[in-house]
């Protein structure tokens, strides 16, 4: 049984004061809810606070990116060792870091490692474009994603790891995957891939969320769906009362 992670990912948003605001209003509702693994993973500004802030919740605290070596003249970097002690999860390969920042399969792999080697849990991000989606390729551009993205990582390292499926086409326009197409796409593309790297018990074991415009009016359709394990959110995870209902919906669906 795979025990459903949802995470929120607040990209340029939330000074300290907010986030730490935003903490106070969720601590007590979400010790409700203790069948369902949450994190918040902020702006580097702010995770310093927050996670003293959270010391003695079951929230944990993730990086939205990192560099992969431990340190060395790489000017407005953050290393892995910065991170230590201070987060649990480190997204990695987002596809705004991919369009805007250019990372590659590569870059993503070597930041994978360097997690790992850290003890930070790395939250891996694939999927596709629309023009990708429409055209049919979104098996062979997303399977390619996973394979590189695992390229040099131990069957038992990839239990540990989180992948996040985010159509690019989702992000932040509102639309999202139906339900259905989602749990097809995790279950036979990412699923199905890590299935060809490792076996069937290590992939059934990886967490896999999806991550496109998920929201309170969508998020327990998804959560019902067999294949989808959590949910890696974005602007619906800045507003307290959205983030606890998206929690509830993952408890939920651990019963399943």
């Amino acid at each position: 049984m795979r025990t459903p992670i949802m995470a929120g990912n607040w990209k340029m948003y939330k000074t300290i004061q907010e986030a730490l605001a935003f903490v106070d209003a969720v601590k007590e509702p979400l010790k409700t809810y203790p069948q369902a693994e949450k994190a918040i993973c902020a702006g580097f500004v702010t995770l310093a606070p927050l996670a003293e802030a959270l010391k003695d919740t079951q929230i944990k605290l993730g990086a939205q990116d990192m560099f992969w070596e431990e340190q060395g003249a790489y000017t407005g970097e953050v290393a892995p060792t910065m991170l230590q002690g201070i987060c649990d999860l480190v997204i990695i390969g987002h596809s705004e870091r991919r369009q805007h920042f250019c990372e590659s399969n590569d870059t993503v792999n070597k930041k994978i490692k360097a997690a790992l080697a850290h003890g930070l849990t790395p939250i891996v991000c694939v999927g596709e474009s629309l023009d990708q989606n429409q055209a049919g390729e979104t098996a062979a551009f997303v399977g390619e994603q996973v394979k590189a993205a695992f390229d040099g990582i131990s069957a038992g390292q990839a239990a540990g790891i989180v992948v996040a499926y985010e159509p690019i086409w989702a992000i932040g326009t509102g639309l999202a995957a139906t339900p259905e197409e989602a749990n097809r796409i995790i279950g036979t593309v990412v699923r199905g891939t890590l299935t060809s790297l490792y076996g069937q018990d290590t992939a059934q074991s990886i967490r896999i969320q999806y991550g496109g415009s998920i929201k309170p009016d969508n998020v327990e359709a998804l959560m019902k769906q067999p294949e989808i394990d959590g949910g890696l959110v974005g602007g619906a995870s800045l507003k307290p009362e959205d983030f606890i209902t998206l929690v509830r919906a993952a408890a939920q669906s651990a019963a399943r």
